[in-house]
């Protein structure tokens, strides 16, 4: 019995993706298709790594053939991915990075770079090819997070010119001002100074190849996000916040922001940090110290996703000031699977993005 490649994809069609609301033939991820007698094998090249609904997927693939191609035919399905880009800007800056991800939040203390150094480990540990770059140049916190104290970047030749590679550790690869000043040494610098910095950083450094670009931005909304939007074209925003109604107004302010006329980058969701409280010797138990749901009602009121709830423990805490963060601590398994469930999350929202809205482009603000 032969089948033809028509008849394959037409009982595929009927396959749709969870999450871009499309079947599976539209989107173009049916790949390596081959038919011999009875027997089929192709690829479904998914647009996030890890997907939740890997196994559903594959199993809707295999009914849709046996149901209206053969029952008695002989399917071999692999599945794959390949994260998504929708970027539309010449790719003058960071050419090879596919997606560029800004953690923000309206006010400091809330966790900002815990949950930027978390989520870039986690899309990592998904098989991603992840970059973290610190962009809170009077506040940096990768070397200490990412037990990195004391080391350099060393310089590297591209196309005949000189640039900074960034620090490899956990699989990530990792830059900030921290690198390369004392850390004793206070940064006093003027905003262009400070603007100034952080485009070396996005020109000067060698990022190579990366599926996600995650940036740690200052807390706030101030000029150094102005001068981000303005050079490079940013897929999403993730905002960082805590229970608190004094952390939620500010939050408010940041997702305003991103989601203005001037600027409209859209925003991924937010992040409910130290949501509650969870004693380590009593995993089940939650206390809600700060406040309940704040980040649901933010979420609700901008009309945007929840990306996750973190819990605080001391884990967090001891894990970021000795350089293990939560994701690669196997000590610290609700946190953990906490911040692994975010980066699946912000991985589904960005497909999301890149199927639903605009192609992502450099801000041009008209004063």
């Amino acid at each position: 019995m032969n089948f033809t490649k028509e008849q394959i994809l037409e009982a595929l069609s009927h396959v749709d993706d969870p999450d871009l609301h499309k079947d599976l033939v539209t989107l173009g991820m049916i790949k390596n298709l081959e038919t011999e007698g009875n027997k089929i094998s192709f690829t479904v090249e998914l647009t996030t790594p890890a997907c939740p609904m890997k196994e559903a997927i594959k199993g809707a693939c295999l009914n849709a053939i046996k149901l209206m191609v053969s029952k008695d035919s002989e399917v071999n399905i692999t599945m794959s991915s390949s994260v998504t880009s929708k970027r539309k800007d010449g790719e003058s800056v960071l050419p090879g990075v596919k997606n560029i991800i800004v953690v923000v939040s309206g006010k400091g203390g809330v966790g900002k770079s815990t949950v930027a150094t978390n989520l870039a480990l986690g899309l990592s540990k998904m098989n991603a090819k992840v970059g973290l770059m610190d962009a809170d140049i009077y506040g940096p916190s990768m070397p200490l997070m990412l037990g990195l104290k004391g080391q350099k970047p060393t310089m590297v030749s591209v196309a005949g010119k000189h640039m900074i590679a960034p620090i490899e550790k956990f699989g990530i690869k990792s830059m900030s001002i921290g690198f390369l000043v004392d850390e004793k040494q206070a940064i006093v610098w003027r905003g262009p100074m400070v603007s100034s910095a952080l485009r070396q950083f996005i020109t000067d450094v060698y990022w190579g190849d990366l599926d996600y670009l995650i940036i740690d931005m200052p807390p706030g909304t101030g000029d150094v996000h102005l001068t981000l939007v303005q050079t490079v074209p940013v897929t999403g925003a993730v905002v960082v916040t805590t229970p608190q109604d004094i952390a939620l107004a500010d939050a408010k302010k940041a997702v305003s922001m991103f989601s203005s006329g001037q600027i409209n980058v859209p925003v991924l969701g937010v992040v409910e940090n130290m949501a509650y409280f969870t004693p380590k010797e009593l995993p089940e138990n939650k206390y809600y110290i700060f406040g309940k749901d704040g980040g649901q009602k933010l979420a609700d009121e901008f009309n945007i996703q929840l990306l996750g709830q973190i819990p605080l423990v001391q884990g967090i805490c001891e894990g970021g000031d000795n350089g293990l963060p939560a994701v690669i601590n196997d000590d610290e398994k609700i946190t953990q699977q906490a911040f692994v469930d975010l980066a699946q999350t912000v991985a589904q929202q960005i497909a999301i993005r890149n199927s639903q809205f605009a192609p992502t482009k450099v801000v041009e603000i008209v004063k």
